[in-house]
């Protein structure tokens, strides 16, 4: 599905980016200065880090892989999530930080402690995890984060998975506890928030569960309103109260070999999910190439990448506890880069101009016998 890519007009993407940066910079009135940022690994260690508050995403990406030991050319398989914590510790994604983004200007505009950034891998296809695994941080980085989505419930297990899971842990064999968790069903996933859907069919019972190719979506779109009050007006009154934005998920999908049908999805995290599915087709794109998503990233001081002081280490998470039977597995959007995973119940969709729908470069034609 095509990015949000910058036109040919706006000039380099560098331009752009910078342009974006200015812009976000001087509307919340931040002025350029060292601070102290806070980033969360998976098992909730801090990582304080020293930044400007005029650096992007990128920059302070590379301080926190600075600070961790994290090589180089493993940077680009991890990035920064900005999510909100909740009262019973567990967390929903807003979004996943933009390039353009001042990262410290993002968390600290929405002026509330609820809101914090977390470092995750960035990837889908779990055979990058090899790369990954390669390096004691990297390593030490995909273990805590898989720990912790076994303990949150994103990662389903059974009684004698997580006996065995247990019992690897206790040897401190990580690279078998990962090819363990990586048979896991909902490994690599990344969970939502309850949704609303209108697919199969519209108030169709909530928990129906359903699977997306990505490669069938021709196209999609996020879309936003304000619902009006009671009475229809849109005029302010006495009594009218502050309508909350409704976001929904469009996408244009691929049902039979001539049968396309948009499937719309009623979600606050609408916009997680739209770079969530970028960012497969992204991956998707790289692997039909034959690239590679090691890569390094730009160097901004004098060609070298700022070094901090002293490392921290990433902390090993304590043993599983015994798996909660009452936990269940709600929305998600699947880590297999064939498919979308999705639950939910039924809502109406909406139209969008054109400008607003994103293509997809990774949409391929079926035949009946495909489906």
């Amino acid at each position: 599905m095509q990015a949000v890519r910058q036109d040919p007009l706006l000039g380099s993407s560098e331009t752009f980016n910078s342009f974006l940066r200015r812009a976000q910079q001087e509307t919340q009135q931040v002025p350029t200065e060292e601070v102290s940022l806070e980033v969360l690994l998976s098992n909730g260690q801090k990582v304080l880090v020293n930044v400007l508050t005029s650096d992007q995403t990128e920059d302070v990406l590379e301080a926190v892989a600075a600070k961790l030991d994290l090589p180089d050319d493993l940077i680009g398989y991890f990035s920064l999530f900005l999510v909100r914590e909740k009262e019973d510790g567990a967390f929903s994604f807003v979004r996943k930080l933009q390039e353009f983004e001042l990262p410290y200007v993002s968390v600290t505009s929405l002026r509330s402690q609820e809101y914090k950034i977390v470092l995750r891998k960035s990837y889908w296809d779990s055979a990058y995890d090899d790369d990954v695994m390669e390096n004691r941080v990297g390593l030490n980085l995909l273990y805590a984060q898989t720990v912790s989505d076994i303990e949150r419930g994103w990662i389903l297990v059974t009684k004698e998975q997580h006996r065995q899971l247990k019992s690897l842990q206790e040897k401190v064999s990580k690279k078998e506890f990962l090819r363990l968790a990586q048979t896991l069903r909902h490994y690599g996933y990344l969970r939502f928030d309850a949704c609303v859907a209108d697919f199969p069919e519209k108030d169709c019972p909530q928990l129906r569960e359903g699977s997306f190719r990505v490669t069938r979506m021709r196209c999609w779109r996020v879309t936003s309103s304000v619902p009006l009050p009671s009475g229809g007006t849109s005029s302010p009154g006495p009594g009218r109260g502050r309508g909350e934005v409704r976001l929904e998920l469009a996408f244009e999908y691929l049902m039979s070999k001539d049968r396309l049908q948009w499937v719309t999805i009623t979600s606050p995290q609408a916009i997680m999910m739209s770079i969530c599915l970028q960012s497969m087709v992204d991956e998707l794109m790289v692997k039909k190439s034959g690239g590679s998503i090691r890569k390094m990233l730009r160097r901004r001081v004098a060609g070298t990448l700022r070094r901090s002081d002293s490392q921290q280490a990433v902390k090993s998470p304590p043993l599983l506890e015994s798996p909660d039977a009452s936990r269940e597995s709600i929305v998600k959007l699947s880590s297999k880069l064939s498919a979308v995973s999705l639950r939910g119940i039924g809502s109406p969709s909406t139209d969008a101009s054109a400008s607003d729908v994103h293509g997809n470069f990774a949409f391929e034609g079926i035949g009946d016998e495909d489906l």
